[in-house]
């Protein structure tokens, strides 16, 4: 899957609310605040079934009851289509 261009992330980021773009890594990104620790574990573990033959795409962050997603394509330093995907993927888990 081929990189996407910067004024074509800036248009998906349309599809994917509550993502931002971190551009000096040209990932996606989303924190989402659970009520407690153990509640954030379950969240990523639901996560983490839906993603598990895409994981080397997400970056998990843990933190307390904060869990926070990056998503880039390393292959394509970048973003690609699939990011997005996974994007709207760990949304719906939400």
């Amino acid at each position: 899957m081929s990189r996407l261009s910067l004024e074509q992330v800036k248009l998906y980021l349309g599809k994917v609310p509550g993502w931002k773009l971190v551009e000096d890594r040209m990932a996606l990104s989303r924190t989402y605040n659970c009520r407690d620790f153990a509640t954030a574990i379950g969240f990523v573990n639901r996560v983490a079934e839906l993603l598990e033959p895409d994981s080397q795409h997400v970056e998990i962050h843990l933190n307390g009851g904060m869990v926070t997603f990056t998503l880039a394509t390393r292959e394509a330093k970048g973003l690609t289509g699939k990011d997005f995907a996974l994007a709207q993927t760990i949304s719906k888990v939400s």
